[in-house]
């Protein structure tokens, strides 16, 4: 008979541009490193066997059919488990998986971020606690427009168009609603420590 790993398993979703990463370091900066792993959603976007690039850059990335969440529940359930899992490793550059693979261990509390986690039933049943980040929508705009255009070598016109047509109804179709989903909601504002703190509580009460 398998017995499951004692794994503390963390769901943070929010919209793009939300503030999800800083509340994930801002809960990761007390907790034991050797404890703690993270498992990105973007990791899990399917792969493209579209020869073309151009068809590939096509593909709608904030609507659930570009995740693989088949893969994504299979890796939770095994880390769970106790078995160590080789995670995806996708390129924003190249719109595909690349061939490498990232050696994930299965640690005490386990966090999977991504803007659509909470949209998929299975998904949410391995969460043991689900925390919706929620940022104001020029807010989220505004920081979805520094992180392309620095990072990611996009244009303004081009990030802007994407935003109308893509992201902003992608979001209050799939995203936003999953806000019901959610035991804890971060409004990130600004630092909101108080949730912060009451996330770590629970978590150094299930580990220690």
């Amino acid at each position: 008979m398998q017995h499951d790993y004692f794994m503390l398993i963390i769901g943070i979703a929010g919209g793009t541009g939300s503030g999800k990463t800083t509340v994930v370091h801002q809960i990761m900066s007390e907790l034991p490193p050797t404890e703690v792993g993270i498992i990105a959603q973007d990791s899990y976007y399917k792969e493209s066997t579209n020869p073309s690039y151009e068809e590939r850059s096509k593909t709608n990335f904030d609507h659930p059919n570009a995740i693989d969440f088949d893969l994504l529940v299979a890796h939770l359930k095994e880390l769970k488990a106790g078995k160590t899992i080789n995670q995806p490793v996708y390129s924003f550059a190249t719109h595909n998986r690349t061939k490498d693979t990232l050696l994930t261990h299965p640690r005490k509390v386990m966090i999977v971020e991504g803007i659509l986690i909470l949209s998929n039933a299975e998904l949410r049943k391995l969460f043991d606690i689900k925390i919706f980040v929620h940022a104001d929508s020029d807010e989220r705009l505004i920081r979805r427009l520094k992180r392309d255009i620095e990072e990611r070598g996009r244009d303004m016109k081009e990030v802007l168009t994407r935003y109308q047509t893509t992201l902003k109804p992608m979001h209050q179709q799939f995203i936003e609603s999953t806000k019901a989903f959610a035991d804890i909601i971060i409004p990130n504002d600004k630092y909101n420590t108080v949730a912060i703190d009451v996330v770590r509580a629970v978590i150094n009460q299930r580990i220690l």
